[in-house]
């Protein structure tokens, strides 16, 4: 923590501003997922996030606006100590917990088919009437 705050300082960045805080600490990566991201919950479309970087653009995208989160989908927690930071700030739970440390969004294609299982029952399970369940038998 010593050297995020050491690190605004030299930059004379305003930890309460998520912009400065950006640009002063992050890359050109980062801002471009914070616009995805917020692009996504403009448009209503989910984002499964994957990560420490994701989770960190995920925050800002947060404190920008906080209406982004409900886009969100935690697709794993890392064993990186400062991702476990990022989720519960945000609030969220994830999908997985496999302590993957491998990258390159395989927490996320991972998760991607507990997301389609989940649509698919939200979208295609009978009800108990369409089904024609009834307690009629108790």
């Amino acid at each position: 923590m010593a050297a995020v705050g050491r690190a605004l300082e030299v930059n004379r960045a305003d930890a309460s501003d998520p912009l400065g805080v950006l640009a002063a600490l992050g890359g050109f990566e980062i801002a471009l997922l914070v616009g995805v991201i917020l692009g996504c919950r403009a448009e209503r479309v989910p984002v499964v996030l994957d990560g420490f970087i994701t989770g960190a653009a995920a925050l800002v995208a947060a404190r920008l606006e906080p209406a982004a989160v409900e886009a969100m989908i935690a697709a794993h927690r890392s064993p990186e100590p400062g991702h476990a930071l990022l989720l519960d700030e945000l609030g969220l739970e994830p999908l997985l917990d496999l302590r993957l440390r491998l990258g390159e969004g395989t927490g996320a294609a991972l998760a991607l088919p507990i997301v389609r299982g989940a649509l698919a029952l939200l979208n295609e399970m009978a009800s108990f009437d369409e089904a024609g369940v009834t307690d009629a038998g108790r």
